[in-house]
């Protein structure tokens, strides 16, 4: 493998690897600041010990995170430094709101978070999970605006062989980057709903604290539905935005050869893109891909054929990622609809089968969100800045292939060391259950 495709696996690895980690940040700070709200509006013991379970996982699982999206930034000056010069006036801005105002934020308020139960009063001391769980999704927002750039680039001019900036605000406002917001928040908050409701299903299997987790499984069902809801709906609009400005994404996507009007979509194909067709077509639904695409059954559709070759991305493994993402979506709204109407019976901790699937789904949104992700980044190829700068000219021309395929196999042997950790410490902690003695935080908290 040559330089381009190592540097490319490396970030590729880094960055799913990372991303094991930020949608239960996303999605669990927000949660954890939800119950502690209810514990300082209702009184509701609880209230808090599900603050102080819940929470613990979320503090495991954002060190970690952390650690990992330290060392992806540093890949731009080091294997794609000719990307960092020819587009570092414009993807250098997000990146440098999101280390000095978010992350700052963030890094402030968890700390207080941590070290002010004792300290605050119950209202403050909900306020600072609060910033925390707010400065992470604006953490995350920043992030996908720059991601969105490279996507659909706004608001930049091409001088001097370099882009630079034109307009702060289109970059700020790029539809594409709030569309990919939304969704992805969303989805990291159905990812923590499902954590939360697998956990609390393996405990209602061995009757361990049933009333906890019961009610902690009733609560995350709830946001698992309408967060998953949320997900397929702006799935829906994220696929208007692709096909109007990535067509070639599109297309491969869903395996479209052919451009044509009134497009229907094949369920069960497999895509053979050596000869321009899909060997195997089964369950044909007329015009519905038109109707996603533009939301009119007649729309017009392009087709990967018009697409010069050297310009399409793999076909193959983009089709199958959307195809499972979708799959995987579908399944995490049936089971959570499911779950709130099972967990308000009064012999839901009888429904062990039911239970046992939902153990097993805890990894369902995570494998989703990696193979969504493997849909937005191939998709776009053979563009790293799509229809600007294309990857091949983006590497660094100072790096051997060595280099690469060393730091390479040293990252996949520190974040396998790194994700046993977090993966150790998780189900440790999981496993173990909630606290029984909260009174010293209850006393000292009786404030105001």
């Amino acid at each position: 493998m040559n330089v381009v495709t190592l540097s490319q696996l490396q970030f590729a690895a880094t960055g799913m690897f990372h991303w094991i980690f930020v949608p239960l940040t996303l999605g669990l700070s927000i949660m954890t600041a939800w119950m502690e709200t209810k514990y300082v509006t209702t009184g509701d013991e609880m209230w808090l010990r599900m603050t102080k379970f819940w929470g613990k996982l979320f503090l495991i699982n954002f060190a970690l995170g952390v650690v990992t999206g330290i060392t992806m930034e540093f890949q731009f000056g080091l294997n794609w430094s000719e990307y960092s010069r020819f587009v570092g006036d414009i993807f250098g801005a997000p990146l440098a709101i999101e280390a000095t105002v978010a992350f700052f934020l963030e890094s402030v308020f968890i700390g207080v978070w941590i070290f002010g139960w004792n300290k605050l009063s119950k209202k403050v001391h909900a306020l600072s999970i609060w910033l925390t769980a707010i400065a992470s999704n604006v953490s995350a927002l920043v992030i996908l605006l720059a991601n969105a750039w490279m996507q659909k680039p706004v608001g930049y001019v091409i001088r001097n062989g370099r882009a630079e900036m034109s307009d702060f605000g289109a970059v700020l406002t790029n539809s594409y980057g709030w569309i990919k917001f939304t969704h992805t928040a969303l989805s990291g908050y159905a990812l923590a709903a499902f954590l939360i409701m697998g956990v609390s299903a393996w405990h209602l299997l061995r009757n361990n604290e049933s009333d906890f987790f019961t009610r902690s499984f009733r609560m995350a069902a709830v946001w698992a539905f309408v967060a998953s809801m949320g997900v397929a709906f702006t799935g829906d609009l994220h696929a208007v935005v692709i096909s109007e400005h990535q067509p070639a994404k599109f297309a491969a996507m869903e395996s479209q050869w052919e451009t044509k009007k009134g497009a229907g979509m094949h369920l069960l194909l497999v895509p053979d893109a050596a000869h321009e067709r899909n060997s195997l077509e089964l369950l044909y639904i007329p015009n519905v891909l038109s109707l996603l695409a533009h939301h009119d059954p007649n729309a017009q559709i392009t087709g990967m054929k018009t697409v010069p070759a050297d310009l399409r991305p793999p076909v193959l493994p983009t089709f199958l990622s959307f195809r499972v993402m979708v799959g995987l979506g579908t399944f995490m709204i049936l089971a959570s609809l499911v779950g709130i109407i099972l967990s308000r019976k009064a012999d839901f901790t009888d429904s062990r089968l039911f239970l046992k699937i939902m153990v097993f789904a805890i990894p369902a949104p995570y494998i989703a969100q990696q193979l969504g992700w493997l849909v937005s980044e191939l998709g776009r190829q053979p563009w790293i800045v799509y229809g600007v700068m294309k990857t091949a000219d983006a590497v660094s021309k100072s790096i051997s292939t060595t280099q690469v395929a060393l730091s390479l196999l040293g990252f996949t042997v520190l974040y396998g060391v790194l994700g046993a950790i977090d993966i150790y410490l998780l189900v440790k902690y999981a496993k173990k259950g909630p606290d029984k003695d909260l009174t010293s935080i209850i006393n000292v908290q009786g404030r105001a």
